[in-house]
């Protein structure tokens, strides 16, 4: 899989409410009512993501879930990181 440039990216972002592309991956930050409900949403997020074989750098603090998106494997940022922030945002929706 190849890297997406960066028009394509920006392009792409269009389609997705509040994720960012900077430091060579899509970026976004969610925020929930607590620590459980960020908790269950990575977790349902890792069953998603190891199916794809494609796993996020991410970090959790109390409430507040960010996510990274890109393809190390590519050098950047892929379709797949855009297929598993669509599978993101249709998780949390």
């Amino acid at each position: 899989m190849n890297a997406l440039s960066e028009n394509e990216i920006h392009e792409k972002l269009k389609e997705f409410e509040g994720w960012e592309y900077y430091e060579n991956a899509i970026h976004t930050s969610l925020e929930f009512q607590n620590f459980k409900d960020a908790f269950s949403i990575m977790t349902r997020i890792a069953f998603e993501a190891e199916a794809m074989e494609h796993h996020p750098d991410w970090s959790n603090v109390y409430n507040t879930l960010h996510i990274s998106l890109s393809t190390h494997d590519a050098g950047g940022v892929t379709d797949k990181d855009f297929k598993l922030a669509e599978i993101v945002d249709s998780l949390v929706s």
